[in-house]
């Protein structure tokens, strides 16, 4: 089976975990997933993630986060580029989501960042997904 979308496969599975309630998520690991889980983690979308080594190419185990009732933390997170269509914006362009109170990450020239840290650093790039 040939995947053409693994970072919309990543997005999936923790979307999908994230709404049956589960407490932790494996996903086969990358560099770009690996900024990606580690961008959620300093925004305060999931625990921790850790790292698990084995005989391919290592897996991602991603604690997800709740509130004290069970609420969820993520309502919901949704792929913006794709292979098919790549949508990329300048750094005046940057979307803003839920008025800051969601998070959009890029790929820059400058690595993996949020679109707050982008517009920080002034720079622009492919937009990989929102967060709220």
């Amino acid at each position: 089976m040939s995947m053409t979308d693994p970072i919309a496969d990543m997005l999936t599975r923790i979307r999908n975990a994230n709404k049956a309630q589960h407490d932790s998520v494996e996903i086969p690991s990358s560099k770009i997933k690996y900024a990606l889980a580690r961008i959620l983690r300093e925004e305060g979308f999931i625990k921790h993630f850790k790292y698990i080594r084995n005989r391919r190419q290592g897996v991602l185990k991603i604690s997800l986060k709740y509130g004290p009732n069970r609420e969820r933390v993520i309502n919901d997170i949704q792929r913006v580029s794709r292979p098919g269509r790549r949508c990329y914006c300048g750094r005046e362009e940057i979307p803003r989501i839920r008025g800051e109170l969601g998070v959009t990450v890029l790929s820059t020239s400058k690595g993996i960042m949020t679109g707050r840290r982008a517009r920080q650093e002034g720079v622009g790039g492919e937009v990989i997904c929102n967060v709220w």
